[in-house]
């Protein structure tokens, strides 16, 4: 019961204590005093500046109330604050908050629940006022604090202990609420509340969702739900923090998250970590989204050195917050984002292969394909998470992208990468190169230029083909599938999956467009590189159908889209040369790719035969293949690349009506007003610069093997002497006169001898000039026409010689080397262009 006084002290005291006194009852269970309450009221309106005794003599009662444990005076003296509170908008007021905050305070430090959740609701009725004027001395440290342990209670009773972090939850969303429309809210966003506040709201999340995962998918949860359940209300208040984040304090809000995530293990497995990301992801601005990107590249380089499964968690956690942020703003971190993937892509193949290499025998059986695999799923996010950044680029940063990612693909004999491999070995360098390229392929995927020039810049082109060279099938997959990406600028490339003999071209509705000035240029300009290389992928050893299915997409693609008349006839010249490289078979290849070569070649032909829609091509082609089909079945796709197919002993056998024939399409092609005098001139791959920084690989290894094999028909870097002899046209057959010049290693010694150069060409110059001065000028004219005249005669002879055969057949070229004399051919017949020094 209240203390009661006597009449007489009664009639001396203050009238607001008076006033205060009579809205407490007799017995607690009997309420508040309601008229004695509006007395009250109407006191504190009128005379505002009572309001400051009338808080203090409150506080002091209450203060009291809770020490003596009456909790129903506390709850009357709590009622009376709430109505005085929503009452009085004064300026005056803020003395009287003072006093309230101190009572919530009492409340929420007792250790009764129920007057814990009284303090709350009563502090989230004050958060929703507006305040006049802005508090500058007015702080809620010890709020954030209290509020954030009632939101992890452990109280041993289910109900209370959820209605105490119910309570805690709605106190925080009271506290963000008010420091945010205060003018000092940049206070609540300091690191040490953010510490206590994140971290709170993400316990009574995760902890529900624990729950849920027990039992089933969640249902949406209701408006009742909304209010009894933590998980709910702590994500709503989470939502509102977050969507109340400026530039300044984004970080503060998300850094918390990280450390959370990590204490309590939840990046494995990570869908909690995803979920809470997602919810950031949605709730802050949309040009903020790089500022969480740039929070998670930091925690995965924090945590490089964790378990595989933890690194994969994180970074399909960045995939998500990838995909939602590709829709808005970017912002500056695109090459970031990249850079520190493909960082981690390295890292990842080196972890594996330092797994494979290093521990005992028996560590490795027990664990390396566990690690292996664990590594993989971390590498398959990071492509995946590449990709899908990629793709989601507008096309001039795309496009800086491939050729960010391609200049990281290592090359063995280059030094262009910047790709550190040096601790990968040739196993971890051929798996990040996989790697890389599959990131390529993820990134292209999609990509529409305009130009092929724009999509396969010769900065791009050279480093692109290179890998393809190696004697790897699946790298020179991957180098096809992305070069099928770029070429196919109308979607066709799905209409030519599968090699196969097509028997009506027009039923595909292939779609293309006239070839443009651009595109034209570039077939002048890298075309040999393209067919160079499409040549020698089909004769590597270890192909298989695969790879014939991409180099007979890379035909028909380029046919489509970049083929005019001329190219249409180098493709012809290519396919020939394919053939007849596979009947020959200097390079021994195995049967089934001797043949498989035979196939791609009849699919292609057949292709371009009823593209460019020649009648007499089309004739002889579907001749041969009607032939082939009766009598070597083996020699067309649906029948090699059959899991059991009958494959010949030889092919040297072979009637010529089964193979096509260079006259005979020559024939049919220069009736319909083609070009055909190349046709006759077979096709041999063009050697080009495979160093293009000038630098010997540092391993001479297999993987350029390509360029031994033309180097063995083609190169003569072994000569060690060559003997020309040339028989002049003025001297008899019977009186032959051998006219030779024998180059030793001494003479090109000598020749290469710098001494005294220098001197020799100063006196040259001074004579030179002192002749142009001293002179006649006849003199002068006669001896430039004499020496005109005796250029013009030597020239002649020159081209006289290579245009016609000699009289005689000693007219011959003789080359010599250290091992063999080579056959001696005629000098009219050498191909002067096809001479290369090295």
């Amino acid at each position: 019961m209240p203390t009661r006084v006597c009449c007489c002290c009664s009639a001396l005291r203050p009238r607001y204590k008076r006033l205060v006194d009579n809205i407490f009852p007799e017995d607690p269970k009997d309420g508040l005093v309601k008229a004695d309450m509006e007395k009250l009221t109407f006191y504190a309106v009128s005379a505002p500046e009572k309001l400051d005794r009338i808080g203090s003599y409150l506080a002091e009662r209450l203060s009291r109330d809770v020490v003596r444990h009456r909790s129903g005076y506390v709850l009357i003296a709590m009622e009376a604050l709430d109505q005085l509170l929503m009452a009085c908008h004064s300026q005056s007021i803020k003395p009287f908050v003072e006093s309230f905050l101190h009572m919530v305070a009492k409340l929420l430090e007792s250790g009764e629940p129920k007057l814990q959740v009284l303090g709350t609701n009563s502090f989230v009725k004050f958060a929703n006022i507006e305040e006049d004027t802005p508090s500058y001395h007015r702080r809620y440290d010890f709020f954030v604090s209290r509020f954030s342990a009632m939101c992890h209670s452990c109280h041993s009773d289910p109900e209370i202990r959820t209605e105490i972090r119910i309570a805690g939850i709605r106190g925080i969303q009271g506290v963000v609420r008010k420091t945010v429309n205060d003018e000092l809210r940049a206070t609540i966003w300091e690191p040490q509340h953010m510490d206590k506040i994140v971290p709170s709201l993400l316990f009574n999340m995760q902890k529900i969702e624990e729950a849920d995962s027990r039992i089933g998918p969640p249902s949406s949860p209701s408006a009742a739900d909304k209010e009894e359940n933590p998980a709910v209300l702590a994500e709503n208040c989470f939502r509102e923090l977050l969507g109340r984040a400026t530039f300044g304090n984004m970080n503060n809000a998300v850094r918390p998250v990280f450390a959370h995530l990590d204490h309590h293990k939840l990046w494995d497995p990570n869908e909690f970590a995803v979920h809470c990301f997602k919810i950031i992801m949605y709730s802050i601005q949309a040009q903020y989204s790089h500022h969480v990107i740039q929070e998670i590249l930091g925690h995965l380089d924090a945590r490089k050195k964790d378990s595989p499964r933890v690194r994969a968690g994180i970074i399909q956690v960045l995939l998500e917050a990838v995909a939602i942020a590709a829709k808005g703003s970017i912002g500056p971190t695109v090459l970031e984002v990249f850079n520190t993937l493909l960082k981690h892509l390295r890292l990842s193949v080196e972890f594996e292969a330092n797994d494979l290499q290093g521990g005992s025998v028996v560590s490795a059986n027990l664990n390396a394909s566990s690690k292996d695999n664990d590594e993989k799923i971390v590498q398959n996010a990071i492509i995946q998470t590449i990709g899908f950044f990629g793709s989601n680029l507008p096309d001039y940063q795309r496009s800086e992208i491939m050729m960010f990612i391609m200049g990281k693909v290592p090359v063995f004999g280059t030094s262009t990468h910047t790709l550190d491999i040096s601790q990968l070995g040739d196993l971890g360098t051929r798996r990040i190169q996989i790697m890389l390229l599959r990131s390529l392929l993820m990134v292209t995927s999609g990509y529409k230029a305009k130009t092929i020039v724009t999509a396969l810049p010769g900065s791009f082109l050279d480093p692109l083909l290179s890998p393809s060279l190696m004697e790897d099938y699946e790298l020179r997959q991957l180098v096809l599938e992305v070069m099928h990406n770029l070429m196919d600028r109308h979607d066709n490339r799905a209409k030519l999956r599968g090699i196969r003999i097509i028997p009506d071209v027009a039923d595909l509705k292939i779609k293309r467009e006239k070839i443009c000035r651009q595109d034209t240029s570039f077939m002048k300009k890298n075309g040999q590189q393209l067919y160079r290389h499409i040549y020698l992928g089909c004769k590597e050893e270890d192909n298989v159908q695969k790879n014939y299915e991409l180099l007979y997409t890379s035909l028909a693609l380029i046919t489509i889209e970049l083929a005019n008349e001329e190219v249409v006839i180098d493709l012809i010249r290519l396919a020939i040369a394919l053939q007849d490289s596979a009947i020959i078979n200097e390079d021994n290849l195995p049967m089934f790719h001797r043949c498989g070569i035979m196939a791609l070649v009849a699919a292609y032909l057949n292709f371009v035969s009823q593209m460019i829609a020649v009648p007499a091509f089309c004739q002889h082609v579907s001749k041969v293949i009607e032939i082939r089909t009766m009598e070597a079945p083996y020699f067309l796709p649906e029948h090699i690349f059959r899991d059991k197919c009958m494959l010949p002993k030889s092919l040297e056998k072979h009637d010529k009506n089964l193979y096509f024939l260079t006259n005979k399409i020559a024939e049919s092609l220069g009736g319909s007003g083609y070009s055909v005098e190349r046709l006759s001139v077979p096709y041999v791959p063009q050697v080009t610069a495979l160093f293009p920084s000038g630098k010997k690989p540092h391993k001479p290894r297999h993987k350029y093997k390509d360029e031994d094999r033309l180097s063995r028909r083609k190169s003569i870097v072994d000569t060690v002497s060559i003997q020309v002899d040339i028989l002049p046209n003025s001297v008899p057959s019977d009186d032959v006169v051998s006219n030779t010049e024998e180059i030793t290693f001494e003479a090109l010694k000598k020749a290469i001898d710098t001494s005294g150069m220098e001197e020799q060409e100063k006196e040259k110059r001074r004579l030179v000039i002192e002749k142009f001065q001293k002179a006649p000028f006849e003199e002068i004219a006669a001896q430039c026409e004499s020496k005109a005249n005796l250029l013009h005669d030597r020239l002649a002879q020159i081209l006289e010689l290579t245009v016609r055969p000699p009289p005689s057949p000693s007219g011959t070229l003789t080359i010599t080397s250290g091992h063999a004399q080579y056959q001696s051919v005629p000098v009219y017949e050498m191909k002067f262009p096809d001479l290369c020094v090295y």
